[in-house]
C-alpha cells in the first residue's frame, strides 16, 4: 500500500487539500488492491481556508511516506514556513515521490528540490516563481509536469488532473478512468496542454467540433489524417487547426495521438489481444510503431505496461 502524506499548515488553501483527500482516501472503483493510505501531517491544528484541520501526524512524518503532497499556499510573497520546507527537504532526501499543487511549488523551490527541473504553478504566479528561484525551469503553459520523482501542477482543476495522472501511473488507465467518471471530470488531460484556453471543450451541438470528436473516436483504428478530419468537419485544415487548438489546447495530430495511446492502454489492460492487434485497433498500424510511441509517451513498453496493469 502506498502511503501518501498530505502536508497541512496555516495559510494553505482548502480546495487542493480537500481534492487530495476526496481522491486518495478510499478506492471508489473497487478495482485497485491495494489502494492508498493517506495521512495528514502538520505542526498541530491549523487553519486551512475557512476550515480548521487537525493533522494525524507531525511534519516529521512526511519523511516516512512514499508520496508527499504539498497543496497550495495562499501568501506567495512571504517565505514558506521553515518547518515545512525542512520537512519537505527531508522527505525528498528519504526518497519520497514529491507532488506540489498550484503554489505549493514555492515550497518545493524553497527546499531546493526543483533546482534544475521543469516545474509549473498557477499561471498568475509563474513569473514570481521564476524570478525568485532562477534555478527552476518554470513552464507557465502546462497543466502539470512529471519529472519522475518530482511532480508539479498548475491551479485547482490541474491538481485533479495530476491526481488522475498519479493513479494512472500507479494503477493503470482503467482505474484512473473509473475515478474520473466518479468525479465527473475528463479522464485525461495531457500535462502539456495549455493552462487555459479561450473556448471550452465543445459542448454546444452547433460547435464545429461537436460531432467531429465522437466521429474520430469511433474511427481510431483507421489511418485518420488532419485532412480527413477537416473534410468531415467541412472546413479547411487551417481553420480546423484553429478551432481545435482553441477548444482543446492541442492540435488535431496531438489529440489523435493522445486518444490512440489511451485506446492502447485500455486494450492492454482489459484484453488478451496481441501487441500487433492492439496496434491495429488503436490506429498505430504496426507493433513497432506502437512500441515506439508508447514508450515515449507512457515511459514503459506495452508488454511491461500490460504485465503491470492487466485486469483479471
Amino acid at each position: 500500500m502506498t502511503l501518501i502524506a498530505l502536508a497541512a499548515t496555516d495559510g494553505m488553501l482548502h480546495f487542493e487539500l480537500a481534492a487530495a483527500c476526496e481522491i486518495f482516501v478510499r478506492d471508489p472503483t473497487g478495482l485497485a488492491d491495494p489502494w492508498y493510505d493517506l495521512v495528514v501531517c502538520g505542526p498541530g491544528p491549523v487553519g486551512v481556508g475557512r476550515f480548521a484541520v487537525t493533522p494525524d501526524h507531525g511534519l516529521d512524518h512526511l519523511a516516512r511516506a512514499d508520496t508527499v503532497i504539498v497543496p497550495a499556499i495562499e501568501d506567495t510573497d512571504a517565505e514558506p514556513p521553515s518547518d515545512l520546507v525542512d520537512a519537505v527537504r527531508a522527505a525528498h532526501d528519504a526518497g519520497a515521490r514529491m507532488v506540489s499543487f498550484c503554489t505549493g511549488a514555492f515550497v518545493f523551490a524553497a527546499a531546493g528540490i526543483l533546482d534544475g527541473l521543469r516545474a509549473t504553478t498557477h499561471w498568475a504566479h509563474t513569473d514570481a516563481l521564476a524570478a525568485r528561484y532562477p534555478r527552476v525551469q518554470v513552464d507557465p503553459d502546462v497543466l502539470y509536469v512529471d519529472n519522475g520523482a518530482v511532480l508539479a501542477s498548475a491551479g485547482k482543476a490541474a491538481a485533479i488532473d495530476l491526481c488522475l495522472h498519479l493513479i494512472r501511473r500507479d494503477h493503470g488507465s482503467t482505474v484512473a478512468n473509473a475515478v474520473a467518471r466518479r468525479l465527473v471530470v475528463p479522464p485525461h488531460r495531457a500535462g502539456g496542454q495549455a493552462q487555459y484556453v479561450t473556448t471550452p471543450v465543445p459542448a454546444r451541438e452547433d460547435h464545429p467540433l461537436a460531432t467531429l470528436l465522437p466521429w474520430a473516436m469511433a474511427r481510431l483504428d483507421r489511418p485518420l489524417t488532419v485532412a480527413d478530419l477537416a473534410r468531415h468537419a467541412n472546413m479547411s485544415t487551417r481553420n480546423l487547426v484553429r478551432h481545435f487548438t482553441a477548444a482543446t489546447g492541442a492540435t488535431p495530430s496531438q489529440w489523435l495521438a493522445t486518444q490512440r495511446i489511451r485506446r492502447a492502454q485500455e486494450l492492454l489492460e482489459n484484453t488478451d489481444d496481441s501487441i500487433d492487434a492492439v496496434a491495429e485497433a488503436s490506429g498505430m498500424g504496426t507493433a513497432t510503431t506502437l512500441r515506439r510511441h508508447f514508450q515515449r509517451t507512457v515511459g514503459v513498453p506495452p508488454d511491461t505496461y500490460r504485465r503491470t496493469f492487466r485486469r483479471g
